[in-house]
Parts: C-alpha cells; sequence; structure tokens
C-alpha cells in the first residue's frame, strides 16, 4: 500500500510528500516514488499506483525507467575505464570505434571521447532507432550515425546529444570485451548493491513491481506505448531502478571512491565544470552543475515514454534527491520539487529572473521555425510576448514512431539580452536562450536543452 502523508513523521520530508500529493491531483499523474537521503538518514515514499489500466501501488521498492540518468551510469564506466588506462577522454573517438561516422567527415576524425561526455559533438542528438535485442545491436546503432548531420560546429555550442552516448556505450563495449549492460552490471551494479537496477530486455525487471508510463491526450490520461526504449539506447537512457537503489548511486558518488571500482579523485572530476550550458548552468562529466545559494548541486533529469525522474546530490551537505514519476507531466513536478526541496531543507530559495518588456517590434528578430532532429518548433509574436507552439514530428523510439500530442501553445519572455524565461506549464520556470552567428543574426533558439537551429 501507499503510505499515507500522516504517516511519515519526518517535518521536511512530509512537507515534500504532501506538495507531491496535490501536485499528482492538479496534473493526473499516476504515480511517484521520492527519496531523500540527509545527514545519513534515508527517507522514501510512493503515491498512487503503476498503471491506469492494471493498478498497483508505487512504493519506494517500485521500478521505474530513470531516462537519461542512466547517462551518469555510462560515464562512471568510462572514468573507471581512464583511471585504469584503458580510455583517453582527450583521444579521438576513432581511437576506439575505428569506423566512427557522423556525416561530417572532420568531425568525426577530430571528436573526443570528451565532447561525447559532454554533450558538445553539435550533430543530430535525438535520433532513435531500433535495432534488435542482440549483443550487436549497439554496435548497429553506432554505425547509423554516419546519416546525422552537423547542426552547430564541433566542440563550440552546448546542446544535449543523446547519440553521443550511444558511441560512449559502444566505447564501454570494445575496451571492456562484454556488452554494455553487463559490463555495467560487474562494473556498478554489482560492486554497489544496486540490486533494483536493470536493463530490457532483461526480464528480471518484469518479477518485480514496475511502473508504466502515461501521457494525456484529449485531456484522458492514457498508457504511453511501447514501453521498451530499445537495446541500443540502454547506456542513454535504460536504466530501469528505484528510489532507494538511485540513493546508494549518489552516495557512492559523493564518496571518497570505492576500492577495486573507481577513486574518489575520478569522481570528483566528473564534477569539473567542462561546458558552459546557458542558463542550465555548466556542465561536468554527465553531470549538469547548479548554484544553489553557497553550495553546489549535481544533477541530472530522464525522459521516456511518458515517464520522467530527476536526481540530484549535494556532496558539502551529505544529501541526496530522486524523484521518479510515471507520466509526461511528471516534469512538472519534478521542477517544482527540485526548488521545494531546496528551501525546505537548506532555506535557499530560488529566485526565478524578472521578465522586462520588449517592444514587439524588437520581438520579430526572433519569430520563425526551429528544428534539431526530432524536436520542432515555430516562434510567434503575441502582444508583448513569443509564443512557443510545439511541433511534434515522432521518431521516438523509431524513426518511424508516429507523433505524440502537442503541448500547448507557450509564452516566453525575456528577462535580459538574448535571455528568455518560460511563463506557462510545462515550460514554467524554464530558460532559454538565442545564439546569433558571427553577423549577429538570432541562429539558435535554445531551450529545453537544445539549440534548435532557425531552418525558416
Amino acid at each position: 500500500m501507499n503510505l499515507s502523508t500522516s504517516q511519515i513523521t519526518d517535518t521536511k520530508f512530509r512537507k515534500i510528500a504532501k506538495k507531491i500529493v496535490s501536485e499528482m491531483k492538479r496534473l493526473d499523474v499516476p504515480g511517484i516514488a521520492i527519496g531523500i537521503w540527509h545527514r545519513g538518514r534515508e527517507h522514501t515514499a510512493g503515491f498512487g499506483i503503476t498503471s491506469v489500466e492494471h493498478p498497483l501501488p508505487v512504493t519506494p521498492n517500485t521500478l521505474f525507467q530513470t531516462g537519461s540518468i542512466s547517462k551518469t551510469f555510462t560515464g562512471t564506466v568510462l572514468m573507471m575505464l581512464v583511471e585504469q588506462g584503458k580510455v583517453e577522454l582527450d583521444a579521438p573517438v576513432r581511437k576506439y570505434i575505428k569506423d566512427f561516422r557522423v556525416q561530417d567527415e572532420k568531425v568525426s576524425k577530430k571528436v573526443t571521447v570528451r565532447h561525447l561526455l559532454t554533450h558538445t559533438g553539435g550533430w543530430v542528438g535525438d535520433y532513435f532507432n531500433n535495432f534488435g535485442d542482440g549483443d550487436d545491436s549497439l554496435a548497429k546503432a553506432v554505425e547509423d550515425l554516419a546519416k546525422l548531420p552537423q547542426i552547430q560546429p564541433l566542440g563550440t555550442i552546448w546542446s544535449y546529444n543523446n547519440t553521443g552516448f550511444n558511441a560512449a556505450s559502444r566505447i564501454i563495449e570494445i575496451v571492456a570485451k562484454k556488452p554494455y549492460e553487463k559490463a555495467v552490471q560487474e562494473m556498478i551494479f554489482d560492486p554497489l548493491g544496486l540490486d533494483m537496477s536493470f536493463f530490457y530486455p532483461s526480464d528480471i525487471l518484469f518479477t518485480h513491481r514496475f511502473v508504466v508510463g502515461h501521457q494525456k491526450v484529449k485531456g484522458k490520461v492514457q498508457v504511453a506505448r511501447p514501453w521498451a526504449i530499445g537495446r541500443a539506447g540502454n547506456g542513454v537512457g535504460g536504466v530501469v531502478s528505484t528510489v532507494r537503489d538511485l540513493l546508494k548511486y549518489a552516495r557512492f558518488h559523493t564518496s571518497n571512491g570505492k576500492k577495486n571500482v573507481i577513486s574518489g579523485k575520478s569522481l570528483r572530476a566528473m564534477r569539473v565544470p567542462q561546458a558552459d550550458a546557458g542558463p542550465r548552468g555548466m556542465m561536468g562529466i554527465t553531470w549538469f552543475i547548479r548554484d544553489a545559494g553557497r553550495f553546489k548541486v549535481y544533477a541530472h533529469g530522464g525522459a521516456t515514454n511518458g515517464q520522467q525522474a530527476y536526481f540530484f546530490f549535494i556532496p558539502d551537505k551529505d544529501f541526496a534527491c530522486a524523484i521518479l514519476t510515471n507520466s509526461d507531466d511528471g516534469g512538472i513536478i519534478t521542477a517544482e520539487m527540485f526548488g521545494l526541496v531546496l528551501e525546505t531543507y537548506f532555506k535557499v530559495i530560488l529566485a526565478l529572473p524578472e521578465p522586462i518588456e520588449i517592444p514587439t517590434v524588437e520581438l520579430k528578430e526572433y519569430t520563425g521555425r526551429y528544428r534539431i532532429g526530432t524536436e520542432c518548433f515555430d516562434i510567434k509574436v503575441k502582444d508583448k510576448y513569443l509564443m512557443y507552439h510545439h511541433i511534434p514530428l515522432g521518431g521516438f523510439p523509431t524513426p518511424d514512431s508516429p507523433p505524440g500530442p502537442a503541448m500547448p501553445p507557450m509564452r516566453f519572455q525575456f528577462y535580459a539580452k538574448d535571455k528568455v524565461i518560460g511563463l506557462d506549464e510545462p515550460y514554467k520556470g524554464a530558460l532559454g536562450d538565442i545564439l546569433r552567428d558571427e553577423k549577429g543574426r538570432v541562429e539558435y533558439f535554445r531551450v529545453g536543452g537544445r539549440a534548435h537551429k532557425r531552418i525558416s
């Protein structure tokens, strides 16, 4: 059974839990699990149900897809291999994947492992396909990257890049001489005791309680299908886990390492800023680095088909938080909880920038259509606002997947020169920026982590 908020004795955790339950009702989010580690104590709870079709109560032991939080597992394994002298971060990818190619041959030659792990490769990053469940699926996926065009110059503009992690995962396979999943199992899951962390197509996960994703179609909450993302994407977004296992993982990352696994020095190296991610903060080796008052927060989110997750830790405070949801709208809650958790536990209030009014005639400079891979939107002007009109293209989890429901139109407003803030859900409070070419013309609109190129 779910834990009632009245049964939670810790006052801070109860405050968080009450807000989660309230927002679940408002947004029709079926299920959420949350875990917090603070000062040597673990607090966990589950709310709602696993599926609107076959409902079971969500508990702290319920499995969710963690989505792109998986990238930090990929980065951690690669740092283990770096520490062992088997991989160099600044070596060309072709040192390990001899025939690595994207569409731009110069980039294919020059791109390094570090570029992959910091989202600075510059080619189309949102391309998904299913190459079966065999041990050769990842190799086939990386071979398929040869068709991907370059959108930004190599190493110059930070823009979230999923496909770079297909290549990073493949490097692990080649260097470790075993399938990606087996390498992660042996190098992270087993040594850390992550007994409730799995990869599809292993069927062990289905012997435990797990959630399915949900999306809202014409106001009605429906199960999102398909469930699996395809084996080739496991190093990109395939870890299936629980809040309790993620808290174990956080404690590992805030520790001084583990003998015969990795040193504290290498773990800390992952938290050194590598690239400027614009309003999102800085990018480390797979970790997003955010300022929160007087300390640094290290974080990563995740999204799959109808599931949204967020995970962060604060080494200076012996603190970690994992929030797993089974709804597309769960991302609204995870964003809210980040701020509420910091305020509740550390009295840190994250003040959003104040919007400023720009004359309508000046706003027209930013109108047009922007796209990168499967992400596309129009920017129009209405009154004093830029209006974001989402254009679903489909393409997830395979190129022929039909488009899902469009997000509602959303208002954006400037808060500084070429910097914008979203005013409506699901991008309420989301920060973006505009990047210009050498002649000062608007070239990219970066929001949702992607630098979308203006195409019209």
